[in-house]
């Protein structure tokens, strides 16, 4: 069945802040020169803003800058940030770092405790009144090119297609989508932005990225332990020195608290689970007080580009850019990432529109990382691109140099560090590490996860391709349980991998459980053969985040 197909002057795959502000400063642009521009944005969800997830404390500049109304026109924001905690714990005890002792980045006056989904929902509703044609559950899968070798579009996944690859009887193939333009935006390690990343050697300069993995529930606590703007970050227990990583507390507004943990993903030791090592976390009484007596009502997890500007890769082809986490714009010192999307959306909209009202298509839009480099946003990430290679040397002395760096130098020092190896180069074998004992749940503060999963509303058709994809159907076992002991188990936050055997114990197999995937892609960045590959299911499926 031949697909069929729709032109457009720009196509924005990813229905998340950057692609959202995309489309919307495209429409801007239009109106305020009185020109035309077309202007489709897909989005893999079911509803825009299904599979947003982030903490998340939002510096409105980039909102700003897009809208600068944006209250008068009810932007969701409504918890301004009352008070900053930056808490270094150990078991059961800890203490509170001044907040004249900390570097800026930490500091949060002006900025808004948010639900990036709802931020999103708004975000989409402002596209589609000025006209943006927003499909979403329909889902990027496949780059399309001109001759030449160009980007002309994308194709959208087929839908009814079963488990054997066979048409089911509710097969429809999917659509091309053709454009003069096209942006990526689908977030971090994007399933189409790695292979143009690899078609376009868009890496050839660039460090490898390094990723954090991000876990998040919401919960709704007694009124009297709720503190709207109240934001609390955590460093140390329940991680080693060497370990990075830390937690984090939000209050929100509607007595809401979001709780999390991010896990960098360069760890050495197999046996490290970031889901146990989040669940840990909130037994520490500083976090467990606001906790008790409340009721989880969401959970999901998310994959994160932390390596900054050394990490980042070109940003254009022809016919098209990465922009958002797709590229990896996300200032890990702030633990921010949401307003470097909104921004480089912008301004990739502001190149793109300038070349189609010029007649152009299909080449380069140089005018986005000229525009990028003048930027606000480039002072900003220069200012922090140590950081994570500071916080690599572990807790302590990371933390006293990158104070150096901030405080002493303010961001200006004449060096760059720089990252040592990809994520998934830095597992130790099993053999030479201690295995984690974790506890079990308690099925009022920590949970198991499974009871975690249903809460993300996650749902795929079972009869359908697996989305989670092996080169070499034997690595699983004769590698990665052979010398790593399936870290692939204690690395997914949702379940989906498992090692089973048969009644004696003995021929081991890997179970893919793709029903439980959250879409966090850290099994395509963290399997140490990347055997793994993550891509796309069905449109409308997966997680189905409310609040998130």
């Amino acid at each position: 069945m031949q697909r069929e197909s729709m032109e457009y002057d720009v196509v924005i795959v990813g229905g998340g802040p950057a692609g959202l502000s995309a489309a919307i400063r495209l429409k801007q642009l239009a109106a305020e020169k009185e020109g035309e521009i077309n202007v489709c944005l897909i989005e893999k969800a079911a509803e825009i803003g299904g599979h947003i997830l982030s903490g998340a404390v939002l510096d409105p500049r980039a909102l700003a800058e897009l809208f600068p109304d944006w209250e008068s026109l009810g932007a969701p924001l409504k918890a301004p940030v009352s008070e900053d905690r930056f808490l270094m714990l150990k078991e059961g005890g800890g203490f509170q770092i001044p907040n004249w002792m900390l570097p800026g980045c930490f500091h949060n006056a002006g900025n808004h405790v948010i639900s990036l989904g709802n931020l999103c929902r708004w975000l989409g509703e402002q596209a589609e009144a000025l006209g943006v044609e927003i499909y979403p559950g329909f889902a990027g899968a496949e780059v399309l090119y001109n001759e030449e070798g160009s980007v002309k579009g994308v194709a959208t996944g087929d839908m009814g297609v079963l488990k054997d690859g066979s048409q089911g009887p509710a097969y429809q193939p999917g659509m091309e989508l053709l454009a003069k333009y096209t942006l990526f935006a689908e977030g971090c390690r994007g399933h189409l932005g790695k292979q143009l990343e690899e078609k376009f050697n868009l890496r050839e300069n660039a460090e490898a990225q390094v990723y954090g993995i991000g876990l998040k529930e919401l919960w709704e606590v007694k009124p009297e332990k709720h503190k709207s703007g109240l934001v609390i970050h955590t460093g140390g227990w329940p991680l080693d020195p060497q370990t990075y990583g830390g937690g984090f507390m939000y209050h929100m507004e509607d007595n809401q608290v979001s709780v999390g943990f991010v896990a960098g993903l360069g760890y050495s030791n197999p046996y490290f689970s970031p889901y146990e090592e989040f669940q840990r976390l909130k037994t520490h009484p500083a976090l467990r007080t606001f906790l008790e007596g409340g009721k989880r009502i969401a959970y999901g997890a998310r994959a994160l580009a932390a390596g900054g500007l050394q990490s980042l890769p070109k940003l254009i082809f022809p016919g098209g850019a990465l922009i958002g986490d797709d590229a990896g714009f996300l200032n890990a010192a702030r633990i921010k990432g949401s307003h470097c999307a909104i921004k480089t959306g912008s301004l990739a909209a502001e190149a793109c529109f300038d070349a189609v009202a010029a007649g152009r298509s299909s080449d380069e839009l140089d005018a986005y990382p000229e525009a990028f480099r003048s930027s606000w946003l480039f002072d900003e990430l220069h200012k922090a691109r140590n950081f994570k290679p500071w916080m690599a040397r572990g807790l302590h002395q990371g933390s006293l140099l990158f104070g150096i760096d901030q405080i002493v130098f303010r961001g200006k020092a004449p060096w760059t560090l720089h990252h040592s190896a990809a994520d998934h180069t830095k597992l130790k074998k099993a053999a030479d590490c201690q295995p984690i004992a974790y506890p079990k749940p308690d099925g009022v503060i920590t949970f198991d996860r499974l009871s975690s999963v249903y809460l993300s509303n996650t749902n795929h058709e079972e009869d359908q391709l697996c989305h989670l994809t092996l080169k070499d159907a034997a690595l699983p076992i004769t590698v990665n349980l052979a010398l790593y002991d399936a870290p692939e188990q204690r690395y997914c936050p949702a379940g989906v991998y498992e090692i089973v055997r048969d009644d004696a114990g003995d021929n081991p197999r890997l179970q893919i459980n793709a029903q439980n995937c959250v879409h966090c892609k850290t099994c395509d960045i963290k399997d140490p053969t990347q055997n793994i590959t993550w891509v796309v299911p069905q449109g409308g499926e997966g997680p189905n985040y409310p609040n998130m």
